[in-house]
């Protein structure tokens, strides 16, 4: 853990951001197929671009999906219903070029197909989850703080309280640390996309006053720096202003460059991907090795080769802040978790169509009885068991699982 002052920044993009724009309609294909085909196979992206957006990819499913309905009808939630935004949803071009799942990843994610009997992963590759201490959400302080000033300009910008915002908006939170712990917000960085009769020096005025003062007023001193639209205008933003596409915003994603990222994306994946189950299931386990007082910070790594269920390797760090061995912590996660896919699928009830949501305002740290794995069912298990270093206790099977 590094010691001493030191600064750490975070940013976040709002739902009408290019790219998360595209997240949101990759994972609003990804619900609809889920709704009616929970066994549904998808992998989805999309472009966006001046006047249209591209959904490609490969979809399994017995459902029938209007991709032209579900892109029209996201990019009109996220904001772009006007004209006068550049960018509308009425009116853009749809292009759709969708194919099945490849039948060899199919048998390996079948279970009972190919060379193994159980469900694999969807693929190989690692993933990351962690948790800190550091707030009530157990993540780190500068990624909560701006998603928490995204959502207030989102919720003024839906009030209508002041109408000369736009869908597109980004923010950046710098927090100074001592000894690991945050102290203070040294800046604030807002730029949000503006119609063109709004001033400056308004919209400066009313970001301060009534977003950053406050979400981050406990955290802030006369020493913190503000920066509201530092070129002067935001006023051409969106997919006229950046070429938007799916899973482009992976830290925004996760926990804002804190911890260790394996660089999968997560929206338009159904759970048998593991870039995105494994994902959840890693900050489940960290969460609530956190939230059990056994460490302060934990990072835990899951990897995988695809069509095989068990996990090649699990991995956990707790950066010197753990209270018991790091081998009965690694112990305890091999005891008490899902590690397989089709574990991880059941016990965090992932095929539900609950994904949209969570393209925007990131996937982790979210008060939502949904995001089931940010739940800290297992904390008590934990307390028990590592109060009694060594001694047998009943296995993992006997422990309740959510969703069984």
């Amino acid at each position: 853990m590094k010691q001493g002052k030191y600064f750490f920044t975070s940013e976040s993009v709002s739902e009408g951001h290019p790219d998360k724009l595209c997240d949101q309609i990759s994972d609003a294909v990804l619900d609809a197929a889920l709704k009616d085909d929970p066994n549904s196979r998808v992998a989805i992206e999309c472009l966006a671009k001046t006047g249209f957006v591209v959904v490609a990819g490969e979809m399994t499913t017995s459902t029938y999906i209007d991709i032209q309905k579900i892109a029209r009808d996201t990019i009109k939630a996220a904001g772009y219903d006007k004209p006068e935004y550049g960018f509308d949803g009425n009116t853009c071009g749809v292009i759709a070029s969708i194919s099945e799942q490849s039948g060899d990843i199919s048998q390996g994610v079948t279970e009972g197909d190919g060379l193994h009997k159980e469900q694999g992963a969807g693929d190989q590759g690692i993933m990351f989850g962690y948790a800190s201490n550091e707030t009530n959400e157990l993540m780190p302080l500068p990624i909560v703080l701006a998603h928490k000033l995204l959502l207030k300009i989102r919720e003024i910008r839906h009030a209508g309280t002041l109408p000369y915002l736009c869908p597109d908006a980004k923010s950046q939170v710098t927090v100074e640390y001592d000894n690991g712990k945050p102290v203070r917000v040294d800046a604030v960085v807002i730029s949000t996309q503006h119609l063109a009769n709004a001033a400056h020096d308004q919209i400066r005025n009313d970001m301060i006053e009534q977003v950053i003062k406050p979400i981050c007023g406990q955290w802030l001193d006369e020493n913190t720096k503000f920066h509201v639209n530092p070129t002067g205008a935001f006023i051409l933003g969106g997919p006229v202003a950046d070429c938007g596409v799916t899973g482009r915003k992976i830290v925004v994603d996760t926990y804002g460059g804190h911890g260790s990222h394996g660089g999968g994306a997560f929206s338009g994946k159904d759970p048998s991907k593991v870039d995105r189950s494994a994902a959840y299931a890693s900050r489940y386990i960290a969460k609530n090795i956190v939230a059990a007082g056994l460490a302060d910070k934990c990072e835990v790594q899951l990897a995988y080769a695809i069509g095989v269920s068990d996990p090649v390797s699990v991995l956990t760090h707790c950066f010197g802040t753990n209270k018991i061995p790091e081998e009965k912590i690694a112990e305890l996660v091999k005891k008490y978790f899902p590690l397989k896919p089709s574990d991880i699928i059941s016990q965090l009830n992932l095929r539900r169509p609950i994904y949209r949501k969570t393209a925007s305002y990131g996937h982790f740290g979210r008060d939502d009885p949904d995001f089931t794995w940010e739940k800290v069912d297992k904390v008590e298990f934990l307390k028990q068991d590592a109060g009694q270093l060594g001694t047998p206790e009943k296995t993992g099977e006997d422990v309740p699982l959510d969703g069984m």
